[in-house]
């Protein structure tokens, strides 16, 4: 993750955000609260297999579910706070999915999902990350997984404030917000 320095000052709009994504797909951008925009480096091949194998967990559930919407990390979320992530996987309820204009659903929506991913890579600060965390909750995000696979950690963050660090030998909880959802991180996360 870089922050690009911009010596001029030039806060894009959102629409003139999108547009630059859009004409820079190669790229992946993130823009935080101070409108600062984020290049996002991309993963090694084993951190894009634990994601893709993370996201499915939880879209295997929502299948059976079908209590809301699953987005992997091309899904760009507008917070309250101006700042636009896309997190590694994310789980919208239909019923906050349903507030957002449909015109708006092909951009990047004014809309805080109620779960979060984030699988921290080699390359990721894990300072950085745990900030990112908690504006994730401090926008609406009900619960929270920083997944930390050196550490072989998930700092599990919730909406009333709790903060958890758990190992990977506990399976994860979805608790209320992600009903009856297990995640064993010892059949992704294998040791070598």
């Amino acid at each position: 993750m870089k922050v690009l320095v911009n010596p001029k000052h030039i806060n894009f709009s959102e629409d003139e955000f999108f547009e630059f994504c859009v004409a820079n797909k190669e790229l992946r951008f993130e823009r935080n609260s101070k409108g600062q925009l984020i290049i996002m480096a991309p993963t090694g091949l084993d951190t894009s297999f634990d994601n893709l194998d993370l996201g499915t967990e939880v879209n295997i559930w929502n299948r059976q579910y079908q209590l809301g919407k699953v987005s992997d990390s091309n899904g760009g979320y507008t917070l309250p706070n101006g700042s636009m992530y896309a997190p590694d996987v994310a789980w919208i309820s239909h019923e906050r999915w349903n507030t957002v204009p449909k015109a708006e659903r092909k951009k990047f929506a004014h809309i805080c999902p109620n779960f979060v991913i984030e699988l921290m890579s080699d390359s990721d600060s894990l300072v950085q990350a745990k900030a990112k965390m908690e504006e994730w909750i401090e926008n609406g995000v009900q619960l929270a997984w920083l997944i930390n696979p050196k550490e072989r950690k998930t700092y599990i963050y919730r909406e009333n404030g709790e903060r958890i660090i758990q190992d990977f030998q506990q399976k994860l909880s979805g608790e209320n917000v992600l009903p009856h959802f297990e995640l064993d991180l010892l059949a992704i996360f294998k040791e070598d």
